[in-house]
C-alpha cells in the first residue's frame, strides 16, 4: 500500500503533474486509435478548443503530444451528434465526455460561460428580453430545420461592433440557447459549429441522468480536476472546470474531509496542495522531446506553470510583432520533467514545410541534447502534418544546435 504524502518536493510535484496530463509514458507505435483518442479526452476531463489553425488547431496538437499521430477525424466523430464527447464551456470552449453533462447543468442554469461575468451576464440578459421573441423563433427554426449553422438561418447577417455585436442576431441567438443548454453542438472539420437540439445530439440515457446540486456537481468535477492535475491548489482545481474559488473553497474542504482528497505541502508553493490518496510520483518512461500548445491543459494555467516549471510563458498573438520576444505562436518544449526551450512554429501549408521560426533555450539547457531530443520530434509531427521538410530560421540561441540537429536526421 502506498504511504501517504504529506510534503512533496518541487520535482516530485512536477512529476505528478506530467504523470497525471498523461505526457509521462513513451507513445505506442503507429497511428493512435478512435479508442485512444476517446481515453485521452477521458483522462484529461476536458480538451480546449481554439481556432488558431498556425501550425494545428490546440485540440489537435494537444492529442498528438500524448498519442502521436493520429487522424483528425476521429475527435470530429467521437465529438459529433449523439458521440461519447460533447462540446460545452467546461474549460473555455471546450469538448468533454458526455457523462459530464450532468456536472455542467448548474453552468447552463446560470447563463453558461457569461454567467461568471456579472457584467457581461447584465448586458446579455437585457438583450435576451429585448429579443425574446426572436430567440423563440430561432428555436423554433431549428427544431424544424436543424441541424443549422448561423450562416443557414433566416436572419445570418452580420453586424457591426466588438465581439458579440459583431455577431449576426442569428448568430447571438444561436449562442445563447447554446449557452443555457437549450441548444446541443458540434464542430465541422472548418471549426464551423451546428446547432442542434440536445436530444438529437446527445445520448438519451445523458439526457435522462438526473441533474445534481450545483454543490455535488462542482463537488464531482473537482474531484476529476484533481485527477488530471495530479497535485494542485484549490484555485488550480477550481481553474480547471472555471468554478468560483470560494465555491470551490468548500467543495475542496469537504473533498477532504471525506478522504477523497489529501492535503500536502509542496516545495516552494505558497498554498497547501491537494492529491488523491494513494497517488505517488513517478520515474518518467517518455524519452523523447513534447510540443505543448499553448493551451495544453499541462500549462493553460500560467501561474501554475511557473509554480511548477519555473517557466515564464505569455501567448504573443496579440502583441505587435515588433514588441514579441519570442514569436507568435510559441510551443514550450517539455522534455523529462522540465520545460526546456520554446518554439515558433508555424506549418507553411504552401511550401510544405515546417518552419521553425524561432527556438529558445531555457537557461541551464543543454542546447545540444535538448536539440537532438527536439528535432526528433519535428520530425514526428512534421510527417503527421504532411507538411514534408522541416525549416530551421536562425532567430534565437536554440536555432545553431536544433538546425544542425535537423539537418542531421534529414540526411539518414
Amino acid at each position: 500500500m502506498t504511504p501517504a504524502l504529506d510534503t512533496l518536493s518541487a520535482r516530485e510535484a512536477r512529476r505528478l503533474a506530467i504523470a497525471a496530463q498523461g505526457l509521462d509514458r513513451a507513445r505506442r507505435s503507429g497511428n493512435a486509435s478512435r479508442a485512444r483518442v476517446q481515453a485521452a479526452v477521458e483522462r484529461l476531463g476536458v480538451l480546449q478548443l481554439d481556432a488558431v489553425n498556425v501550425v494545428a488547431r490546440t485540440q489537435y496538437l494537444v492529442l498528438f503530444a500524448r498519442l502521436g499521430p493520429f487522424d483528425r477525424d476521429h475527435l470530429h466523430r467521437l465529438a459529433g451528434p449523439r458521440g461519447p464527447l460533447f462540446e460545452y464551456w467546461g474549460h473555455m470552449a471546450s469538448v468533454q465526455p458526455v457523462a459530464l453533462h450532468p456536472l455542467l447543468r448548474w453552468r447552463m442554469d446560470r447563463g453558461g460561460s457569461y454567467g461568471e461575468r456579472p457584467a457581461h451576464a447584465s448586458r446579455v440578459a437585457t438583450w435576451a428580453r429585448e429579443h425574446a421573441d426572436y430567440i423563440d423563433s430561432v428555436l423554433t427554426e431549428v427544431a424544424e430545420r436543424g441541424p443549422l449553422s448561423a450562416a443557414m438561418l433566416n436572419e445570418p447577417r452580420r453586424r457591426d461592433g466588438e465581439w458579440w455585436g459583431r455577431r449576426s442576431v442569428g448568430r447571438q441567438a444561436l449562442e445563447h440557447l447554446f449557452e443555457r443548454g437549450q441548444l446541443a453542438a458540434w464542430r465541422t472539420p472548418s471549426f464551423e459549429r451546428i446547432y442542434d437540439l440536445p436530444e438529437r445530439t446527445l445520448p438519451a440515457e445523458v439526457l435522462a441522468t438526473p441533474t445534481p446540486t450545483a454543490e455535488d456537481a462542482q463537488r464531482a468535477l473537482l474531484g476529476l480536476a484533481a485527477d488530471a492535475l495530479g497535485v494542485a491548489t484549490t484555485r488550480d482545481l477550481a481553474d480547471y472546470f472555471r468554478i468560483r474559488t470560494a465555491e470551490a473553497t468548500s467543495g475542496v474542504h469537504e473533498l477532504v474531509e471525506a478522504g477523497e482528497l489529501i492535503r500536502v505541502d509542496v516545495e516552494g508553493w505558497p498554498e497547501p496542495g491537494y492529491v488523491r490518496p494513494g497517488v505517488a510520483p513517478t520515474r518518467r518512461r517518455r524519452r523523447h522531446a513534447t510540443l505543448l500548445s499553448p493551451f495544453d491543459s499541462l500549462i493553460w494555467d500560467r501561474s501554475r506553470t511557473e509554480r511548477l516549471f519555473g517557466f515564464t510563458y505569455r501567448i504573443e498573438i496579440y502583441t505587435p510583432a515588433a514588441q514579441r520576444r519570442y514569436g507568435y505562436y510559441v510551443l514550450p518544449v517539455l522534455l523529462g520533467d522540465q520545460l526546456v526551450g520554446r518554439l515558433d512554429l508555424k506549418a507553411d501549408r504552401q511550401l510544405g514545410a515546417l518552419r521553425v521560426l524561432a527556438s529558445h533555450a531555457e537557461q541551464g539547457v543543454d542546447p545540444d541534447e535538448a536539440a537532438v531530443a527536439i528535432a526528433s520530434e519535428l520530425e514526428t509531427m512534421a510527417t503527421w502534418l504532411g507538411t514534408g521538410r522541416i525549416v530551421v530560421t536562425d532567430r534565437g540561441d536554440l536555432a545553431p544546435a536544433l538546425a544542425s540537429a535537423v539537418e542531421h536526421r534529414s540526411r539518414r
